[in-house]
């Protein structure tokens, strides 16, 4: 389900500069980073890249969702920590995206970090942006 403009909460502003090989800066100043490509993709590896910037953004908007649907079923997630892999490669289109969400919960079993998980994929706005374009791979 799509929102309208009307109900935006809140909007990210971010500038780039040469692409994968400069600079991108927010609006207010608060992330300010070099970028450059990794050196598995002939870069010198010397920034941070936008992979690298998905799987921050993902792995944090992800632990977000699993904190609501956490509440919503009474199940304790402190302590709990999500980790975002992002792989790009070649496709018939020329690159591609591909993600593997893993989730440690220490304070429930596995059939329950298992089911939090799935629930907190169907919430996340990122799952839901992603969702039919690249295939994310969930994990306990």
């Amino acid at each position: 389900m799509t929102i309208q403009q009307s109900d935006v909460l809140y909007t990210a502003v971010a500038t780039a500069e040469n692409g994968r090989d400069g600079r991108v800066a927010t609006n207010d100043g608060r992330l300010d980073v070099v970028v450059n490509p990794p050196k598995e993709l002939g870069g010198n590896g010397a920034g941070t890249n936008p992979e690298q910037l998905f799987a921050a953004g993902y792995s944090a908007c992800f632990q977000g969702a699993l904190g609501v649907v956490a509440r919503n079923e009474n199940a304790d997630v402190s302590g709990a920590t999500v980790t975002a892999e992002v792989g790009i490669g070649k496709n018939d289109d020329g690159f591609g995206l591909i993600v593997k969400i893993s989730a440690v919960i220490p304070n429930v079993d596995e059939a329950k970090a298992k089911e939090l998980i799935e629930k907190a994929h169907q919430v996340c706005p990122y799952s839901k942006a992603t969702a039919g374009n690249i295939t994310v791979e969930l994990a306990v």
